[in-house]
């Protein structure tokens, strides 16, 4: 998911003579006894009590850190980079910059480095994309805050950064309160907070595994960014199949807004989208109609049929056979693929305290975009529900969304998580793909598939998932469609045709889902449709 940032030759030969402390290295070969000075007072907990939401987030200032070494440049020479310094924080997680405003840029890129809670092993310099200037805030409200992507680290506990600048005549401004943000997920599932992890419970026909406990951060050993284990195998199955992991280039770059796209009325038709004329409609945010309320009808209803109620508060949805799914749903069009197994947000312990209340709702779904996280793919699958509660946490709290942008998320042994709250089946607007986030859905796969092949359990989840949701409003996974351009890589209000299983970098100036990911679209059109019965 890596966008096109403008870099100037030279900046990161200058960046390496201005940052000793900083070489470009491999984990491997960085010393275990780097810079440790002790946490700034900046370090402490941005978030709530620990007592009233679980998990905390550090806020460094680069503004307490930034200044240069004497003589480091001529004078009347721009500076090139500025850089937070190697130190000892809290245990953490996942990470990201901030910065106050959406609608001010970040010029330059942003590298990061981190620690290893257990063996003490630095990681090598990793960038982070930066979100569209302006794309948290027509998103997602005026109070969004510029940011980059997040990036899951595993358990750490030092950290440094640095801002590598775009070469100028005079210094660059930097955005107002630059700061990196550091996240413990922290425990989640249950009222105990003691969680089993609801992605390693089996399907029926599937023998039963032992859960694998949700941990904090630190209370384990992680894995060494450079030199990580091979992957567990997936529940039930033999070994993960590619995950031999490759670079971890960049991270999901900016979701934004799709203004003035309207219903598409006829099951699975190719039309071009109108607008929403009805009073206090914001055309590029969705309506927000209150928590529990859907202005769309018919097969957007979890409740509707038989059993829907009884779901209400479940940390799975069961797989559904398809005779079952046309109970459940029984508004849907005749093609619906049967519902996949689903991990809901109590599952994987979101605190709905966190989030905006309230849900913002599209029409209609036309088209999913598949993503990936652009994380390390050495993850274990029983870490997944804390690598998206860090996820929302830093969406919401720190860079102000109102809830995590993905709809949906699949991990690499193919368990599906619900993001966005407002219901799975309904039309939830999120926050993923910017240009094109109304009326579709969005669908992100933990992990980095530019160099990597997907595992085959995470391509078949998304082909159940896009059989079902997609065949929910009447479309067809392997046709087309017409969506209307909100900005981005199309001018605004321009209509673009569409695969209605498409990557993110078909909408959006990126290389998500990666090469290996996207490469394997047309498989799962394929295998959705006929999932559907086409």
């Amino acid at each position: 998911m890596r966008a096109n940032l403008a870099q100037s030759i030279g900046v990161a030969s200058a960046a390496a003579l201005l940052l000793p402390l900083a070489p470009l290295a491999t984990a491997a070969a960085l010393s275990p006894s780097a810079p440790t000075s002790p946490s700034s007072p900046s370090s402490r907990s941005a978030a709530s009590s620990p007592d009233e939401i679980p998990g905390h987030t550090q806020s460094l200032s680069f503004g307490d850190t930034a200044a240069e070494p004497p003589g480091t440049r001529a004078p009347g020479e721009a500076r090139t980079s500025v850089r937070l310094a190697a130190r000892t924080v809290r245990p953490y997680s996942l990470l990201g910059v901030v910065w106050d405003s959406a609608d001010q840029p970040l010029p330059g890129r942003v590298e990061v480095r981190t620690r290893d809670a257990d063996t003490g092993r630095w990681s090598a310099w990793r960038q982070l994309d930066v979100h569209p200037s302006g794309a948290g805030r027509t998103r997602e409200g005026a109070g969004a805050r510029g940011a980059t992507a997040p990036l899951w680290v595993g358990a750490s506990d030092g950290v440094e950064a640095r801002v590598l600048l775009e070469r100028t005549d005079a210094d660059p401004a930097l955005p107002e309160g630059l700061r990196l943000e550091l996240v413990d997920p922290g425990p989640g599932g249950t009222a105990s907070g003691e969680a089993a992890d609801p992605s390693q419970a089996p399907d029926a026909a599937e023998p039963a595994k032992p859960a694998e406990p949700t941990r904090r951060p630190g209370a384990s050993k992680a894995p060494d960014p450079g030199q990580a284990p091979a992957p567990d195998k997936a529940p039930g199955t033999g070994s993960e199949p590619g995950t031999g992991a490759g670079p971890d280039t960049g991270t999901e770059t900016g979701p934004g807004t799709d203004p003035g796209a309207g219903t598409d009325t006829r099951p699975g038709a190719d039309t071009g989208p109108g607008t929403d004329t009805r009073p206090g409609t914001d055309p590029g945010v969705g309506t927000d109609t209150g928590a529990g309320t859907d202005p769309a009808s018919g097969a957007g209803t979890d409740a509707g049929g038989a059993g829907g109620q009884a779901e209400a508060g479940a940390a799975v949805l069961p797989a559904l056979s398809k005779e079952a799914t046309r109970k459940q749903y029984p508004t849907a069009e005749s093609f619906v693929g049967p519902r996949p197994r689903i991990v809901t947000r109590k599952g994987w312990g979101a605190d709905e305290k966190l989030r905006e209340s309230g849900h913002a709702y599209t029409k209609t779904v036309k088209a999913a975009f598949v993503h990936h996280t652009a994380m390390t793919n050495h993850y274990k699958c029983g870490q997944a529900p804390s690598i998206i509660r860090a996820m929302y946490r830093y969406h919401v709290k720190s860079s102000k969304w109102r809830d995590i942008g993905y709809n949906f998320l699949v991990d690499k042994c193919g368990t599906i998580y619900e993001g966005r709250a407002g219901g799975v089946a309904k039309p939830v607007m999120g926050a993923h793909t910017y240009g094109f986030n109304t009326n579709t859905t969005g669908i992100a796969v933990l992990g980095s598939y530019d160099k990597t092949e997907p595992s085959k359990r995470a391509v078949d989840a998304i082909a159940r998932l896009t059989g079902w949701k997609l065949g929910l409003f009447g479309v067809d996974p392997a046709g087309k469609t017409w969506l209307k351009s909100g900005g981005g890589k199309f001018k605004k209000g321009r209509k673009i045709r569409f695969h209605t299983v498409s990557g993110h970098k078909d909408g959006y100036v990126t290389e998500c889902p990666g090469a290996r990911l996207y490469g394997k679209l047309g498989e799962i059109r394929t295998a959705a449709a006929r999932l559907q019965g086409r």
